[in-house]
């Protein structure tokens, strides 16, 4: 399709016979002769925003690129001198083709729609890969720090802009500036307004032949491009403020973003993972917003060039809205965005284990099996002490607390897969269960005492905890039936009774325990209001180390054990009770919502490991003529195991993103549908995974037996599935309730 013209408008007009573009913001027009089609374009007349409408600037770089072959229009000349025609201007060749105006290329079919997509990404990488000495570029921008740059100017355009307050730009404006990339120092050429509907196609091929509208061009970061092109692809269906903005989702021939992303760092020669995608998402949605309120206040002073500028003013909010989506918004719309701090922790942890943690698993394992009957086995190997000193030093330590790491539960959630793919990763940063949950409940609900007692040396690594909820008498799938006593006597409480699956008891660094107890007589009318958390060291007269539990035949002396305990009259001081009588299921709550993420994103973790063993012994084994994963059936378990963990991840991404936003309660179902999903997927992956080692999967060999014990044991531990079941179908029917309330 030819580029559309109209009559020149009235506000535009000059002294030669022409037609204006639609498509610019700097008024472009066509020039036609007898022989030959020219392109005029020129600052808007009128009072313009600062730093706005560089037209030498355009003249400038095109020019460059033109010399070395990139596809943009010849420059003809560059005319200053506003006597001319009123504004500065530049001549440039007309180039012929098509352009799309609707990204979504209605009429194109699905295989040309690929190739016209692919053929902008690849122009794209290119851009970004010219060595800007050799285009005589460098001092085209001010390199390194675009980000901040970026979020500054497009904040100062907007204010400057403004015809009312729009409270989710301010904000956006703020996000933006507090989750700048921990990096910012690669610089590219960049366009800085990339689209598809700025690009000229070949008449009849799926290949650009020029890139136009260069006014926003820079040196700086150019993962900012490649997003800003990406962007309509996250485009919620529910705006059309911009049609050629329109949702993407569902059109047959629109590669995914994940196959873009690949193609442009191939092209780059780049890894292709790109953690800080979504700031450069929500950066981009803030810029388009800033442009939209640009042209709005241009037509506002009679000098707009869009014949629809008036509409403008209505897509700022919208827009500011989509891009904090991701932060406040329904699930199926919302990113989820780290922090910088997030991301450049998650580098320093993926370092680390790559260097440190992983290469230790052997020397951690021979030392379990040489002491596998003897004592020593509940003593922390000294190669786990060691790792641990170097973590604290890398300053890699008590990442899941958000007041002392200041991360968010999202940013510890991608950490917690992380250190999934070893068993004893989360020791080597402080970031074990059960003390986890234990330095939580001490930190919100502690007093000064008990902090200063028990939180600071848990937090130093120096002691370690267990939690005593579960009993051997009763179903504590329930947690009511809990028969465990606390008596008040005088100045103490005195605990009797029998707790198992105490997770870390057998440590001897294990220092303290908080034990769930009944505080009060039975009565249904108060059920979650009987029982209370109570300190007591391990060392008090009456506790006693029963036995360790075996899981599926392993004592799990690697994660301190799983010990049955008895309290026989144990009496520990009136302050050693946490919150206060009758408050034990309202810490509960508070502890055990991080905690079930924590496990949930560790799962996730192991389960990407197993489906990686599974790949290896698919890819080097051969039955009846084949490898392995040449079996058909065998290809679909891989490709099975491959969206399980990702709707997984998602799905926890998501509870991490609650909890951020909402807190543990409002968060209940979705840390309970977490809860189910994880445990189910790992299972099944750990499970397909035995299955394709054959024998060599329930040996010692490998160490998918340990991982299913591990994975099995979670779909229990902190309820059974089916107390969670029958949570989130509460909570749903609740939700829906609710919904049909607000219908009448």
């Amino acid at each position: 399709m030819e580029e559309p013209t109209t009559p020149v408008r009235q506000q535009h007009k000059f002294n030669v016979g022409s037609q204006v573009c639609l498509h610019f913001s700097n008024p472009t027009f066509l020039i036609q002769t007898p022989s030959n089609s020219y392109v005029l374009r020129k600052q808007p007349p009128g009072e313009l925003l600062p730093g706005a409408h560089k037209v030498d600037r355009e003249y400038r770089v095109q020019k460059a690129l033109f010399s070395v072959g990139f596809p943009v229009p010849q420059l003809l000349l560059h005319c200053a001198d506003i006597e001319v025609i009123g504004t500065e201007f530049y001549l440039m060749q007309h180039v012929k083709g098509r352009i799309f105006r609707d990204l979504r290329l209605p009429g194109v079919s699905p295989a040309e729609r690929t190739a016209l997509y692919v053929a902008a990404v690849e122009v794209l990488a290119k851009l970004h890969s010219l060595d800007l000495p050799s285009v005589n570029l460098e001092a085209y921008g001010r390199g390194p720090g675009y980000c901040r740059r970026q979020v500054s100017t497009w904040t100062k355009q907007y204010t400057a802009a403004a015809h009312r307050d729009i409270p989710a730009m301010n904000e956006l404006s703020d996000w933006l500036m507090k989750n700048l990339p921990a990096s910012d120092n690669e610089v590219t050429l960049v366009h800085g307004d990339y689209r598809l509907d700025n690009l000229i196609f070949h008449p009849t091929e799926a290949r650009v032949i020029a890139v136009l509208d260069w006014e926003l061009s820079t040196t700086g970061q150019p993962l900012a491009d490649l997003a800003y092109f990406l962007m309509p692809q996250y485009w919620p269906a529910s705006l059309s403020v911009i049609s050629t903005m329109g949702s993407l989702k569902g059109i047959e021939g629109i590669p995914t973003v994940e196959d873009l992303i690949s193609i442009y760092c191939r092209c780059r020669g780049i890894p292709p993972a790109l953690p800080q995608l979504n700031f450069y998402l929500a950066l981009s949605v803030f810029k388009m917003a800033g442009i939209a309120q640009g042209i709005y206040a241009r037509h506002l002073l009679g000098n707009a060039s869009a014949p629809n500028a008036a509409q403008f003013g209505q897509c700022v909010e919208p827009l500011a809205k989509v891009a904090l989506q991701p932060l406040t918004g329904p699930t199926k719309d919302r990113l989820f965005f780290q922090t910088a701090k997030g991301r450049a922790v998650l580098q320093q942890v993926k370092d680390f284990m790559r260097q440190y943690v992983l290469p230790a698993q052997k020397e951690v394992a021979q030392y379990y099996t040489k002491h596998a009957e003897s004592p020593q086995r509940w003593h922390t190997p000294q190669i786990i002490e060691d790792l641990k000193i170097k973590a604290r030093e890398a300053g890699l330590w008590n990442l899941f607390l958000p007041a002392v790491s200041g991360l968010t539960q999202l940013d510890y959630a991608y950490i917690a897969e992380e250190t999934g793919h070893c068993v004893f990763a989360p020791e080597v940063f402080n970031c074990q269960a059960p003390d986890t949950g234990n330095m939580e409940v001490l930190h919100m609900f502690g007093s000064e005492e008990q902090k200063k007692k028990w939180l600071e040396p848990l937090l130093r690594g120096e002691i370690r905890s267990c939690f005593c909820m579960t009993e051997p008498d009763v179903a504590s799938s329930d947690a009511t039936n809990m028969e465990c006593s606390l008596h008040r006597d005088k100045d103490d409480y005195i605990i009797n009774g029998k707790k198992w699956w105490s997770s870390g008891a057998g440590n001897p660094q294990c220092k303290v325990a908080i034990v769930m107890c009944r505080s009060g007589i039975r009565d249904e009318n108060i059920r979650h209001s009987q029982h209370s958390m109570i300190l007591v060291p391990m060392d008090t007269a009456g506790v006693k180390l029963i036995r360790p539990l075996t899981v599926f035949g392993q004592d799990d002396a690697i994660h301190g054990g799983h010990f049955e305990v008895h309290f026989e009259n144990v009496r520990v001081p009136a302050s050693s009770i946490i919150l206060g009588e009758g408050r034990g299921f309202e810490i509960a709550q508070g502890r055990l919502g991080p905690g079930r993420l924590h496990h949930c994103m560790r799962a996730v973790g192991l389960a990407e490991l197993a489906l990686e063993l599974l790949c290896q012994r698919a890819a080097t084994r051969h039955t009846f003529g084949k490898q392995l994963y040449q079996h058909e059936v065998i290809a679909h378990w891989i490709a099975e195991c491959r969206l399980m963990i990702e709707q997984t991840r998602l799905l926890t991404l998501n509870a991490a993103h609650a909890l951020d936003t909402l807190g543990s309660r409002a968060a209940r179902k979705e840390i309970a549908m977490i809860k189910v999903a994880a445990g189910r997927m790992a299972c099944k992956v750990v499970d397909i995974a035995i299955q394709v080692y054959g024998g060599a999967g329930v040996s010692g060999d490998v160490p998918l037996a340990q991982m299913y014990s591990y994975v099995r044991t979670l779909r229990i531990a902190d309820g059974p599935d089916e107390v969670h079941l029958s949570s989130i179908a509460y909570l749903e029917l609740r939700d829906q309730l609710k919904k049909a309330q607000a219908k009448l």
